[in-house]
């Protein structure tokens, strides 16, 4: 099974599930509302069902959305809005030849198995001082990393888990530093989900 065929199957159940923890989710949207300017034309990737994107989009000129399964993009289009400066896509990569004021990825770096590759296509995408605002869950050490690591390979092997890629909070960082981002802000917001704010640095 695919990435994006898993992605598929889950979409009707996903899109029914609650916020984990909204205090966190709403503190990190108004964060990342302090960073986007209302001319700003927007990547975000991994999108889902497209919550996040209807709830960001009018703090922006235009909001592309993105996701690798086609099911939750066929969700996102469907759900009522006011917003008509938002665009939902099938896709896996930056799309090639655009450029963005800012790049969202909320939840999805530990689900891609080349992470560091995707940081230099956003890198390419953004101007000098460009916004890189991510969300990814840090799934190795501690308690919770050896948990994930035990059952990961079993749920995979199931069928019952995408691919999944283990990471320090530090080891993150330190891969988008690489890619040419200076780190503006970071925390836990909650637990093992590493918020950074990241600026492109200039050349």
């Amino acid at each position: 099974m695919t990435d994006a065929s898993f992605w598929d199957k889950v979409a009707p159940k996903y899109a029914l599930s609650p916020i984990g923890n909204p205090q966190a989710y709403e503190y990190t949207l108004d964060r990342t509302r302090s960073y986007l300017k209302n001319t700003d034309q927007v990547l975000e990737m991994g999108c889902g069902t497209g919550s996040t994107a209807l709830l960001l989009a009018s703090s922006v000129d235009h909001l592309t959305a993105t996701d690798i399964s086609p099911a939750m993009i066929a969700i996102a289009k469907g759900k009522p809005t006011p917003q008509t400066n938002i665009t939902f896509a099938v896709q896996d990569a930056v799309p090639e030849g655009r450029k963005y004021d800012a790049v969202l990825a909320f939840n999805l770096f530990h689900l891609v198995p080349e992470m560091e590759n995707r940081f230099r296509q956003i890198h390419a995408a953004l101007p000098e001082g460009g916004y890189f605002i991510s969300k990814s869950a840090c799934l190795r050490g501690g308690l919770k990393g050896i948990g994930f690591a035990i059952l990961l390979p079993m749920l995979r092997a199931m069928g019952k888990a995408p691919y999944v890629r283990r990471f320090t909070a530090t080891a993150l960082e330190q891969a988008i530093t690489a890619a040419g981002f200076d780190i503006v802000e970071s925390g836990n917001h909650p637990g093992i989900a590493r918020y950074v704010v990241a600026r492109k640095r200039a050349s």
